[in-house]
C-alpha cells in the first residue's frame, strides 16, 4: 500500500472492534483476567492498550519499521532512547544545531549521570571518524535541524558510524515520515515529537519511536514500561486521527512554505532565509536527495538583529501566533533565542547562529495569499 493508504488503514482491523471504522478509544486503566496466571495481550494500561498499539503499529508502517513505541511526549521518547542506549562512561555524539530541549536533557540530565555528551558540526561526514572515540555508543542527528534547517547526510553518517559499531538515532520531527525515512537511509532509530506534524492540530502531547532491531526495541520498551512515560488513550486517538490526513497536510505545508520562502527572500527587511527548498541553500542538493519535499518550516534573520525588532514583527502578525511549537494546521512564529532554545547558554546560541533577530516560522495550511499579506504588513 502507498503512504496515504497506510496512514488511514494500518494499525486497525474493524473486525476486532465490532466493525468500528475508527480505532476505539479504550478509556480504561485495567483489563479483566478470567483466572489467575492468565496471559493477556493487555493487562494494565501503562504496559499497553489497543488504542496505543494501533498508533504504534501505524507509525512503524509509515517509517517502514518493524516496531513502534508511543510516549507521553517527544522528550520522553528521546529520554527513553538515550537511557536504553547509554550507560555511565559511554558517550553520545550529537549534531550541534539541535532542539533546545534535547540539548538541555543531554547537558543537564544525562551528563550529570555519567554520560559524556559531545556536540559536533556533522555537515561533512568525512569528519565523523575523528569524533568516534571508543566510548561513543550513539550518534544523535536531526535533519533538518531546529531552528536553522541544517541538512546532514544521514546515509553517509550512518554508514561511517556503523563501521565503528555506533548506533544512529534521528529526530525526524521536521520532515515527518511523509518526506523522509531515516531507517531506509541507514539509521537505527527514528524519533518524533508527534505533538507537531503527526498530530497536526496543536491539541496533543505525544512522542513516537520507530526501529527494526528486536533487542534495541525490547530495551526501549522496558524503559517505556518501567518509567511509565506513556500517552493516554485520548492522545493516542487524536494522533491516529491526525495521521490520517498527514499526506494532505504536508503537501499544503510544503506548498505554502515554498511560497513564503521565496517571498521573504525578496523582502528588504530580511537578511537571510533558511529553507532547504531554496536552490542556494547550503546542502540543497543533499536535501533533494534524501527528502521528498522540504517541509513547512522557514527561518529568517531580520536585518535589524535585535530582540525588539523580532518582538515588533511577532506582535504585528495577525495569523501567525507567537508560540513554542510547530507543525499544526495554523501558522506559528517562534523566537528561538528565548523560546525553543531559551535553555541553551548564550555563548552556545551565538556559536550556533541563534540570534536575537532570528524568527522560526511554522507555515500552516491557511490560504497562501492571506499568509503573505500578513507577513507583508508585519514586516512593513
Amino acid at each position: 500500500m502507498k503512504f496515504a493508504t497506510r496512514a488511514i488503514h494500518i494499525g486497525h482491523d474493524p473486525d476486532q472492534h465490532n466493525r468500528s471504522v475508527m480505532p476505539p478509544l479504550y478509556q480504561t486503566s485495567v483489563f479483566a483476567h478470567h483466572h489467575v496466571g492468565e496471559e493477556l495481550p493487555y493487562s494494565y494500561a501503562r504496559s499497553g492498550t489497543p488504542t496505543r498499539a494501533a498508533l504504534e503499529d501505524c507509525l512503524a508502517s509509515l517509517e517502514n519499521a518493524r516496531y513502534g513505541l508511543a510516549f507521553s511526549s517527544g522528550m520522553a521518547a528521546i529520554d527513553a532512547v538515550l537511557r536504553a542506549s547509554l550507560k555511565p562512561g559511554d558517550a553520545v555524539l550529537a549534531v550541534a544545531d539541535l532542539y533546545g530541549g534535547a540539548y538541555r536533557l543531554l547537558t543537564r540530565v544525562l551528563a550529570e549521570q555519567g554520560i559524556e555528551v559531545r556536540f559536533a558540526d556533522l555537515s561533512d561526514p568525512a569528519s565523523l571518524a575523528d569524533q568516534l572515540t571508543a566510548n561513543v555508543k550513539l550518534l544523535w542527528l536531526e535533519s533538518p535541524t531546529n531552528p536553522l534547517l541544517g541538512i546532514v547526510d544521514i546515509a553517509a553518517l550512518s554508514a561511517e558510524a556503523h563501521r565503528y559499531g555506533v548506533a544512529v538515532a534521528v529526530d525526524n520531527t521536521f520532515a515527518t515520515p511523509y518526506l523522509q525515512n531515516p531507517l531506509e537511509l541507514g539509521a537505527d532509530i527514528v524519533v518524533h515529537s508527534a505533538t507537531k506534524y503527526l498530530g497536526g492540530h496543536s491539541d496533543v502531547l505525544l512522542g513516537l519511536v520507530a526501529l527494526n532491531d528486536e533487542a534495541r526495541y525490547k530495551a526501549i520498551r522496558f524503559i517505556q514500561n518501567s518509567t511509565g512515560a506513556v500517552p493516554g488513550p485520548q492522545d493516542c486517538f487524536l494522533t491516529l486521527r491526525g495521521i490520517k490526513t498527514l499526506a494532505l497536510r504536508m503537501d499544503r505545508h510544503c506548498d505554502n512554505a515554498e511560497r513564503v520562502a521565496a517571498f521573504l527572500e525578496a523582502h528588504p527587511a530580511i537578511e537571510r532565509v533558511f529553507y532547504p527548498g531554496l536552490p542556494e541553500f547550503p546542502n540543497h542538493a543533499l536535501a533533494t536527495k534524501q527528502m521528498r519535499r522540504f517541509g513547512g518550516i522557514v527561518s529568517v534573520y531580520l536585518k535589524d538583529d535585535s530582540r525588539e525588532a523580532a518582538s515588533r514583527v511577532a506582535e504585528r502578525l495577525k495569523l501567525f501566533a507567537l508560540a513554542e511549537s510547530l507543525g499544526g494546521v495554523e501558522s506559528l512564529v517562534n523566537h528561538s533565542a528565548t523560546m525553543s532554545h531559551g535553555s541553551v547558554p548564550v555563548e552556545q546560541k551565538q556559536k550556533l547562529g541563534i540570534r536575537e533577530g532570528l524568527l522560526r516560522l511554522s507555515i500552516g495550511i491557511e490560504d497562501i495569499d492571506d499568509l503573505l499579506a500578513d507577513l507583508a504588513q508585519a514586516l512593513g
